[in-house]
């Protein structure tokens, strides 16, 4: 893929992590499936003030994502490199599907979250080989200061004067996916889920059509 297609894919990943991720939010009442640094301050205020019932959940969570971080990583390591994108993003849809399907399933709300969290973990590894790029990851926080960093660069004309552009829309996809994802699931309840997988088996498809398309970089003889 080119640089125009890795942001433009960025920038739908970074809107179906905030989808995801509010989701999550309203199906747990109060927990994240993408913003590990919610749950595990949330992990500690339950365990300081002893109540392990409730800090059980967010260190699953937190494990679930370190665990898709780590096989969305292996799968980007273990493929050619040219196509570790449509397989991670392939990666991910399974695990969206699987989270619907044990949705359906299983009435616990927390079981599905928990694959949901794995998937938002294996997204990170989508476009982790584009150097100086923030979109695509499920956090913004990052970004965020980038974007105010920047503003500041432009107003003491340091920097550029539209350098804050790009951190501002991947926070700005990040809120519209998040609103997006509260809307369908006060509308859909975990049918809401179907979007994201189609989104990221689109994806999935899309990117493996461009890598087919292109011809492998030819190699450089010793």
């Amino acid at each position: 893929m080119n640089r125009g297609w890795q942001l433009g894919t960025g920038l739908v990943l970074t809107a179906l992590a905030g989808y995801i991720d509010a989701l999550g939010f309203l199906r747990l009442g109060g927990l994240y499936t993408s913003f590990m640094s919610g749950n595990t301050t949330q992990f500690a205020a339950y365990a300081g003030d002893a109540d392990p019932d409730r800090a059980f959940l967010p260190m699953l969570l937190v494990g679930s994502f370190l665990a898709g971080a780590i096989l969305g990583s292996v799968v980007a390591i273990l493929v050619p490199a040219r196509w570790a994108t449509p397989a991670v993003l392939a990666f991910e849809t399974l695990l969206v599907l699987a989270a619907l399907a044990i949705g359906l399933v299983h009435s616990e709300p927390g079981l599905a979250s928990l694959a949901l969290a794995a998937a938002m973990g294996a997204q990170n590894a989508v476009l982790a080989g584009v150097k100086g790029f923030r979109a695509g990851t499920t956090f913004v926080t990052g970004a965020l200061f980038s974007f105010g960093q920047k503003i500041a660069e432009a107003v003491t004309r340091r920097g550029s004067p539209l350098g804050w552009l790009g951190d501002g829309v991947v926070w700005m996809s990040l809120l519209v996916g998040a609103l997006c994802g509260a809307l369908a699931y006060r509308a859909l309840n975990l049918y809401a889920l179907i979007p994201p997988a189609l989104i990221a088996a689109s994806l999935a498809g899309v990117t493996t059509l461009l890598v087919a398309r292109a011809r492998p970089a030819a190699k450089v003889s010793p």
